[in-house]
Order: C-alpha cells, then sequence, then structure tokens
C-alpha cells in the first residue's frame, strides 16, 4: 500500500471484511517496514498499539464507537502472522469513563477472548510533547508502542463538522489536555497533535457513522470499511464523502500544511475492493447548521455541545426554538459573564443556567422548554 492510496471494502461480515481488506492493503508489508526504519530485524518484536474510538459508553450501532469485529479482525490478521505484542489504548471523551464503555461497548470480552490488554488512557501518566511548535501533554502509553493503527469511526462533529483519523488521537491525551484543546478552539491543537502521535495505519470504521453527532444516535449505514496510511489524506477523503471541502475543516487543511500528510484527493487513488459500492456514498443533510444560529459557542467541550444540540433540534422540530429571546451560551470562554441562557457550569452566572458538566440532552431540553413557555 502507498500513501496516496485508499482501500475500500463493502459488506455485512465486518470481522472477515476488516481481515480481507488487510490482507489486500498488506499490513504485514508496513509493519516490516517500520521495524526495517527502526533497526530492528524481527518485525513480530514490534509493539503494536490498536486506536479505537470509544467516546462514551453507546453501541458501535448508534454511529458513535468502533465495532468490536473490526478491532478483532484486525487482531486475527495479526495474530496469526505471529504479531503477538498488542495492545488496545483509549480515552473516552471528558464527561465519561473509559472504563464504562470498554466494558458496555465489549472491549472487555474482546480483550479477554484475545488475550489483549487494554490500557485506558485516563488514568494513564502523560508528558509533554512539542508538536511542531506546541506543547501538548501526550499520555505515557504512546511511548510504549512502535506502530499505531489508528481505527477511528467516520462521522460528523457539531463544531468541527468532521472526525475521523486526525481528531480521533484526541483519545490518547489526557482529560485536562482535551479542555485545553477547546479553550484553544480544536482546530490548531488537533493539527499539531498529528506531529505528536504518528499513526502508521488507518482502518476506518465505516460502517453506520453518525454523519452529524460525535456522539450517535441518527446513524448512516455504509457498511464500508477504509485504510490507508495516511491521516490527512484519510479525512480530506471524508470530507469529500460529506460533501465538504477541506477549507470547511481548518484543522485538516493545517495538519497538511505543517507536514502531516496530505490533502490532495484528486490525484489519490480509491481501490473498491469489492466493486461497484461506491456510488451508495451520500453527503449528510448538515442538521446541526439548522440551529447554530441560536447558539453563542465560545471554547465549549464537545460533550457539552453534543448535549445541547439534540435538545435544540427537539425543540426546532416542536415549533418552539425560533420563540427563544435571547442566544444560548455555551463554552468555556463564558466563565465569570452574566448573560440570559447559559448551559453547563462555566455559564453559572447567567440569569438562566442548566447546570451540569455536561448536563444531559433530556434536563437541556426540558429546562430550555419550560424557559420558552414561561
Amino acid at each position: 500500500m502507498l500513501q496516496h492510496e485508499i482501500y475500500k471494502i463493502y459488506g455485512t461480515d465486518y470481522k472477515d471484511m476488516t481481515i480481507r481488506i488487510l490482507e489486500e492493503s498488506n499490513l504485514q508489508e508496513a509493519v516490516r517496514n517500520k521495524a526495517e526504519a527502526m533497526g530492528i530485524n524481527d518485525a513480530t518484536q514490534l509493539r503494536i498499539g490498536i486506536k479505537p474510538n470509544l467516546v462514551a459508553p453507546t453501541p458501535a450501532s448508534f454511529g458513535a464507537t468502533t465495532h468490536t469485529e473490526v478491532v478483532a479482525g484486525i487482531i486475527e490478521y495479526l495474530q496469526a502472522r505471529d504479531f503477538n505484542d498488542i495492545k488496545i489504548a483509549e480515552g473516552s471523551w471528558v464527561g465519561d469513563k473509559t472504563s464504562d464503555a470498554y466494558e458496555f461497548c465489549g472491549y472487555k470480552t474482546l480483550c479477554e477472548n484475545y488475550d489483549v490488554p487494554f490500557v485506558d488512557a485516563q488514568k494513564d501518566g502523560h508528558h509533554t510533547v512539542d508538536c511542531n511548535g506546541l506543547d501538548i501533554e501526550i499520555c505515557d502509553v504512546v511511548n510504549d508502542i512502535d506502530f499505531l493503527i489508528n481505527v477511528p469511526v467516520m462521522k460528523g462533529h457539531c463544531q468541527t463538522r468532521i472526525t475521523c483519523a486526525l481528531k480521533n488521537m484526541k483519545g490518547l491525551i489526557p482529560n485536562t489536555e482535551k479542555r485545553h484543546f477547546h479553550s484553544m478552539g480544536l482546530h490548531r491543537p488537533i493539527a499539531h497533535l498529528s506531529q505528536g502521535i504518528h499513526q502508521d495505519f488507518i482502518v476506518v470504521d465505516h460502517i453506520c457513522g453518525d454523519l452529524d453527532f460525535e456522539e450517535g444516535g441518527n446513524p448512516v449505514v455504509r457498511n464500508c470499511i477504509m485504510t490507508a496510511l495516511d491521516p490527512v489524506l484519510v479525512d480530506a477523503y471524508v470530507c469529500k464523502l460529506m460533501g465538504l471541502t477541506v477549507e470547511d475543516v481548518e484543522y485538516v487543511k493545517l495538519a497538511g500544511e505543517i507536514g502531516s500528510g496530505s490533502t490532495d484527493v484528486e490525484h489519490a487513488r480509491i481501490y473498491d475492493i469489492n466493486e461497484g459500492n461506491m456510488d451508495k456514498e451520500a453527503p449528510r443533510d448538515n442538521k446541526v447548521l439548522r440551529v447554530k444560529y441560536a447558539v453563542n459557542e465560545v471554547d465549549s467541550c464537545s460533550a457539552c455541545y453534543a448535549s445541547l444540540v439534540p435538545a435544540l433540534l427537539q425543540l426546532e422540530e416542536e415549533g418552539l426554538l425560533e420563540k427563544l429571546d435571547s442566544q444560548i451560551a455555551i463554552g468555556q470562554g463564558h466563565q465569570g459573564e452574566t448573560g440570559k441562557i447559559g448551559i453547563g457550569k462555566c455559564t453559572r452566572n447567567f440569569d438562566f443556567c442548566v447546570m451540569g458538566c455536561p448536563p444531559d440532552t433530556e434536563h437541556i431540553y426540558e429546562e430550555l422548554k419550560k424557559y420558552i413557555l414561561g
């Protein structure tokens, strides 16, 4: 497999599909090339890390988390070729515990069945890394991995519009740094993180990602798995699939500019292994943009913003959102400020505040509905 290539496979037997696409894209060769570059004669001695997306304890069928069948396929492929030093590492978003997602999403059973350890990045130590001029705290487990396989879910995001290969690395930074990312506006730190954590191989779960929300709930079935070597190219291609340009997603454009990969999708080679299925791809309907006018967002955490948007969509469907008399403030940038309506503890000084860190969607919906109806 070459840097400018993306492989795709469609079907419903996700584990077998994963094994087949890894064979076609020759993951084994990529591992051996990395070993050679490191001066290691026996590639099976490389420490391999698998990074899924376990953003929250929600089922993969909801469109937010990586299907266990995909990770099982990766492990079986590797173990069949005597690569046995494998670990899975992940840290859920702020507001949820990785341990809950680990068990609820089936990763506890997966790890036990394949005798693969799991590292909870929320409980890991961390160290400072100079990521092309930006200091970022990165979890120590990254230093225990020689070859990193990133297994993101292709999905939408209510703040950055997409999330896939590049943004999935946020799971390998501590919660304090995740909050810091939001205070910096997400795009710049996500781009620079790509210089601090090198992805050696990407396996994209494009099975049923929610094309609007990072936490899922509105899955769009595509039954597709993709592989690539370049995370920037992957995300640029995801922009195209979702009806966006690279310019629409600042961190993808910036990651390309600082040398983390290529955004040149036009000259990429896209291989459809079982052919004739790529016409299934279609852009999302951008429902998040319909309610964005009602929000005054400044440096909010993803979990908080993701709780707010579904509540607003529900109010919109009921014809209530247009009756709001003020924009809704949300985010760390509103700490210490006063105003009319706020969401989350960062807006505790507002006249009307739905408290929580983050508050849940149903609570936000009920409280805003009461406010609107007086």
